[in-house]
């Protein structure tokens, strides 16, 4: 039999060692605290509530349906709707000065909401320290770990500042990131399957600061795109009228982030490529040559877990590029889907049942995202692309019931990502049959949306 713990309330729980204190980490400790286990956090970066704990990562995420509903079952979705941004839409940033609105759904509800990581991490932690079943220590790295077996307990080395220790529990979760060390020492010794693509583009942040008297210097309420093939920006606002800005660019070639590494040449390269973004911020050439380069990687890996003992979720178990904007979503997910299946008190079978039931989707999440990169480079300025879209919207409001756009089942739905993508290629099929129809849906209802997207009461506004 395992070893008992003594959790909150008197409960008998199992002891769980959770590896990593970021978002999926935390939440996983409040749904096993809220099971009555006992939770030892093992953290490699100091305390994230401290003032400058985010590590350089990427400080602004898109919260969806997903996140949402994650959330909302631990009782957090208000502190941190508190803190998040409405996005209604993307405002695509034109060579030429213009911008063009692009609502992300076909009702007011089908919104998302811009997030600091930061404020989220700390949300997230706080909440989990609050249950008297939970501790958490710092700044220590995981140096080994022996997965156990039915019958021993996986043991895990760390190193710390004071010297080195050991900690056991009954179960292991590796919520430790794409480079995560649970993952690479589960999987050392089984037949496993790995994969790491690391895309040959890199990324830097920027602030845009919101005016002199708090407004936001563009258009609100809306994630903001510039495009490109050569270079891609993307924004997201904050509660404080301030956009959070990522640049994208190949790590090497002309122009990349390689030959950029002087004040000429970065700023030839957005008067040239992104010139507005020279007039929303004066300091756009300190800000790029002073701030790190982050990688973008995707991670696909096999097995998640191991006899019950251990388990990998979140960027552990499958690192997405953020380009869909559900890394984050789908690894907060991960928590809410392993608590449903841990209902089975067999937790080997458990285990197995949350890899079964999650990991074809994420994979399916994976290729989404890629696509998507393609996407927000050039076809959110091709009037192709821009017709399809509002084909789209106009079909999922004329045929409720029978039409939903992939991106809408993806951000505003949790209908699982594979059959998401199952539902919208049949749709596409169906059109490809009925485009008559289609057509004649798009000529009455087109002008409508059309004004919508200029004029509508959550319209992003005044362009300047």
């Amino acid at each position: 039999m395992p070893s008992r713990g003594t959790a909150a309330g008197g409960m008998s729980g199992r002891r769980v060692l959770v590896a990593g204190a970021g978002l999926a980490g935390s939440l996983a400790a409040i749904h096993f605290a809220q099971l009555g286990h006992q939770v030892e956090i093992h953290e490699r970066r100091p305390d994230p509530r401290a003032a400058g704990a985010g590590g350089g990562r990427s400080i602004n995420l898109g919260l969806s349906q997903r996140g949402i509903r994650a959330l909302d079952q631990v009782g957090l979705l208000g502190p941190v709707l508190a803190a998040a941004a409405p996005m209604r839409g993307r405002v695509i940033h034109q060579r030429d000065g213009e911008l063009d609105f692009q609502p992300y759904g076909s009702h007011e509800d089908q919104i998302l909401r811009s997030v600091l990581r930061d404020d989220l991490n700390r949300i997230l932690l706080g909440k989990a320290l609050e249950y008297p079943n939970v501790s958490a220590r710092f700044g220590v790295t995981l140096t080994d770990l022996d997965r156990g077996s039915a019958t021993a307990e996986p043991v895990c080395a760390f190193d710390s500042a004071s010297g080195p220790y050991h900690a056991s529990a009954d179960l292991v979760v590796g919520a430790d990131g794409a480079f995560s060390a649970v993952r690479t020492r589960l999987l050392r010794g089984l037949p496993a399957d790995f994969r790491q693509r690391v895309l040959p583009w890199g990324y830097k942040e920027f602030a845009i600061a919101a005016g002199p008297s708090g407004e936001m210097r563009s258009s609100p309420d809306a994630l903001h795109v510039w495009p490109g093939d050569d270079g891609l920006i993307v924004a997201h606002p904050n509660v404080n009228g301030s956009l959070t800005a990522t640049v994208f660019l190949p790590l090497s070639g002309e122009p990349s982030f390689a030959s950029l590494t002087t004040e000429e040449s970065v700023r030839a390269l957005f008067d040239t490529r992104f010139p507005d973004v020279r007039r929303l911020v004066p300091d756009i050439v300190e800000q790029f040559l002073s701030h790190p380069t982050g990688h973008l990687v995707t991670v696909r890996s096999s097995p998640w877990q191991h006899e019950g003992r251990v388990v990998l979720i979140g960027d552990a178990a499958h690192a997405v590029y953020p380009f869909y904007g559900q890394g984050m979503n789908s690894a907060l997910e991960d928590c809410a889907v392993l608590r449903e299946c841990l209902a089975d008190d067999d937790w080997a079978e458990a285990l197995r049942t949350f890899e079964r039931r999650r990991k074809p989707h994420t994979d399916v999440l994976a290729d989404l995202s890629e696509e998507n990169f393609d996407e927000l480079r050039s076809r959110v300025a091709s009037p192709l692309f821009l017709a399809r879209k509002k084909a789209d919207l106009v079909l999922s409001r004329v045929f409720p019931k029978r039409w939903m756009p992939l991106y809408t089942m993806v951000s505003h739905t949790t209908i699982p990502y594979a059959d998401a993508l199952r539902r919208a290629r049949r749709q596409h099929a169906a059109l490809a049959w009925g485009g008559g129809a289609a057509a004649l849906a798009l000529a009455l209802t087109g002008g409508a949306l059309a004004r919508r997207r200029t004029a509508g009461p959550h319209s992003p506004g005044d362009r300047s």
